[in-house]
C-alpha cells in the first residue's frame, strides 16, 4: 500500500514538473510574443522579404509545437537529475530559452535586423550545444530539440535574408 501511495505521489510530482516547463516554455513565448504583436501587423509587412518567407500563419503553429517539444525535453532532461551533467545542461537550457527571448526584443521590439542576426546565431550555436547535452542525459531530450535546432536554422537563414534586402 505505502509503494503504491509513492509510486502514486511521484507520478503526481512528475506531471507538476512537466506543468511547471510546459508553463515556463510558454512564459517565454508570452514574452516575445508581447514584443512582437505590433511589429508583426505594422513594420514586418513593410519589409522586403525572400521568396522563401513562409505566409505568416506557419510562425503560430510552428512555434507552439516547438515550445511544447522544448518543455518536454527540459523535463525530460530535469528528471534524470541524478545524472552527470544534467546541471549544466540545465543552466544552458535556460540560457537558449533567455536568447529566444531577446530574439523577439531585438528583431520586432528594437527592429534591429542586423542585431537580431548576429543573436540568432548565438541562438543556434546554444540551442546545438544543448541539443548535445541533453542527448547525453536523455537521448529523447536531446531529439526532442531537434526540430528546434532545424526551425532556428531556417529563421537563421531567412533573418540574414531580411537583413541583406532591407
Amino acid at each position: 500500500m505505502i509503494d503504491c501511495a509513492m509510486k502514486a505521489s511521484g507520478r503526481g510530482s512528475d506531471l507538476l514538473g512537466l506543468a511547471a516547463f510546459v508553463a515556463l516554455c510558454f512564459g517565454a513565448a508570452a514574452l516575445g510574443g508581447l514584443v512582437t504583436a505590433e511589429s508583426v501587423t505594422t513594420w514586418y509587412p513593410t519589409l522586403n522579404k525572400p521568396a522563401f518567407n513562409p505566409p505568416d500563419w506557419v510562425f503560430g503553429p510552428a512555434w507552439t509545437l516547438l515550445y511544447l517539444m522544448i518543455a518536454v525535453a527540459g523535463w525530460r532532461a530535469w528528471r534524470a537529475s541524478r545524472t552527470v551533467g544534467v546541471r549544466p545542461a540545465m543552466a544552458l537550457y535556460a540560457v537558449q530559452l533567455a536568447l529566444n527571448v531577446a530574439w523577439s526584443f531585438l528583431f520586432f521590439g528594437a527592429r534591429s535586423i542586423g542585431f537580431a542576426l548576429a543573436e540568432i546565431v548565438l541562438l543556434l550555436t546554444v540551442i546545438v550545444i544543448n541539443l548535445v547535452m541533453f542527448w547525453r542525459v536523455d537521448r529523447l531530450a536531446g531529439w526532442l530539440l531537434v526540430p528546434y535546432a532545424a526551425w532556428v536554422s531556417f529563421a537563421s537563414i531567412l533573418n540574414f535574408a531580411l537583413w541583406r534586402l532591407n
